[in-house]
């Protein structure tokens, strides 16, 4: 049996009572932490332009866009949730692929869980073995798919969300094989549009993707059952190198999922450990950015190649510059949605201490670590070292920092009573007879 059947067969065969209750928890963290960034999203002025174009195309209301009150079509639904998921890439990210899976995932689930009636616990097992799947696909082409341009959020998304919309959908592990074929042919992605609006695009379209497969398999389209591991599958078109054995090892023993990171800060996660340094620098008793003459950041080889925008000029641009997300450290002692703005793209103080970062490559750095050096006009240097980021597998976001981000996010588009509603309905998910009305 190929790659892609055993990974289809596993997605079909695991019930909501297989999975531990560790991998449950950690589904409702990912839910939780998805729409409450996707809320804070829906009431950017960029997401009309979506918008304007569902409402132009027209189509059968069927599933809603989160914090719009508004309803679409199944498949615009994903699309517009997966993007405003992604939008402010305070999301969440798998190490070391640098996925970012449940912005396709979670809004794939949803939508077809609202057309079809699912229960909560449909709708947990759906993300979790999606989630699943989508980071063990990554693993088996890392770093190789990665290095070589594709954006794998968008291109190892679409199985994710197929996954999740096929089991939603009813489909068995037949159909759940054909319905990641035409995810597969499907997947795209490039990391050239970072900094744009088109990277979130990237997440709603591999959302979108996966429902539009469910849909399409469910009906008796076909589609390749080797969509992965064929000749001009997936790995051997889109990775130089690959170790498809990753994909499937120890399947429902090793949960990959585990090592799926949730944001605390709005940027690119490869620049977390040195935002948690320039925060601990920021904090310490009379520093002022002001006097700084100097800063050195010793780093991971994916800082530069990612993040390595020492002249970003509006506030999607400042998410993909390490030099930025420094600066924001040093001079706000934070690095949320609001120290992402074109304002702060032009602000003099942080431009001037943008243009003092030197980014060193330091081999045997981990990708979660980083050392900040940060030298001062009175001759004297700070030095701070981070091992593991905030919010990485080994420095996780606490239940506490979760309910928090929620509850900050959720109320840009809400009252604070709805926002708390929302999150005591997320957390007690396993008991909802149904999502419906669950996220306004």
């Amino acid at each position: 049996m190929g790659t892609t059947q055993q990974l289809a067969d596993f997605a079909a065969s695991t019930s909501f009572k297989d999975l531990p209750d560790r991998v449950v928890h950690e589904a409702k963290r990912d839910i939780i932490n998805l729409i409450g960034v996707a809320l804070y999203a829906s009431v950017d002025p960029s997401l009309k332009i979506l918008l304007d174009m569902f409402e132009a195309e027209g189509g059968n209301p069927r599933a809603g866009i989160w914090g719009t009150g508004r309803r679409t079509t199944l498949a615009n639904a994903a699309l517009a949730n997966g993007w405003t998921g992604h939008l402010e890439d305070y999301d969440d990210t798998h190490f070391p692929t640098v996925i970012h899976p449940s912005a396709p995932t979670v809004p794939a689930a949803w939508a077809l869980a609202e057309a079809n009636g699912s229960s909560g616990q449909d709708v947990l097992a759906a993300v979790a073995l999606g989630i699943e799947i989508c980071c063990r696909l990554g693993v088996s082409l890392h770093p190789w798919h990665y290095d070589e341009g594709w954006h794998i959020t968008g291109t190892m998304g679409v199985f994710g969300s197929a996954v999740a919309a096929g089991r939603l959908h009813g489909l068995n592990a037949a159909q759940i094989t054909v319905a990641m074929g035409i995810a597969g042919t499907q997947a795209a992605g490039l990391r050239e549009n970072f900094g744009t609006m088109a990277k979130p695009l990237h997440a709603g379209r591999a959302a979108e993707a996966g429902v539009v497969a469910a849909l399409l398999a469910k009906g008796g389209f076909t589609a390749s059952t080797t969509i992965i591991e064929g000749r001009r599958g997936v790995a051997e078109v889109m990775s130089p190198g690959r170790e498809l054995s990753r994909a499937t090892d120890k399947l429902g023993q090793h949960w990959e999922m585990f090592q799926n990171g949730l944001k605390p800060y709005s940027c690119g996660v490869v620049s977390h450990p040195a935002i948690d340094a320039a925060i601990a620098i920021h904090n310490r008793p009379g520093f002022n950015p002001a006097n700084v003459t100097d800063i050195e950041a010793l780093v991971h080889p994916l800082v530069p190649e990612l993040m390595g925008r020492p002249n970003p000029t509006t506030g999607l641009e400042c998410k993909f510059s390490s030099q930025h997300c420094m600066a924001v450290g040093l001079v706000d002692g934070a690095a949320y949605p609001d120290q992402y703005s074109d304002a702060k793209a032009a602000d003099p103080l942080i431009s001037s201490l943008r243009a003092k970062v030197r980014l060193v490559v330091t081999p045997g750095t981990l990708e979660e670590a980083m050392t900040l050096r940060v030298s001062l006009k009175d001759g004297s240097v700070i030095e701070q070292h981070v091992p593991h980021a905030t919010g990485s597998p080994k420095n996780p976001l606490s239940d506490d920092h979760v309910n928090e981000k929620f509850l900050t996010m959720a109320r840009r588009a809400m009252s604070e009573a709805d926002a708390k509603a929302v999150l005591d309905g997320l957390w007690r998910l396993d008991e909802a007879k149904t999502v419906v009305g669950l996220v306004p």
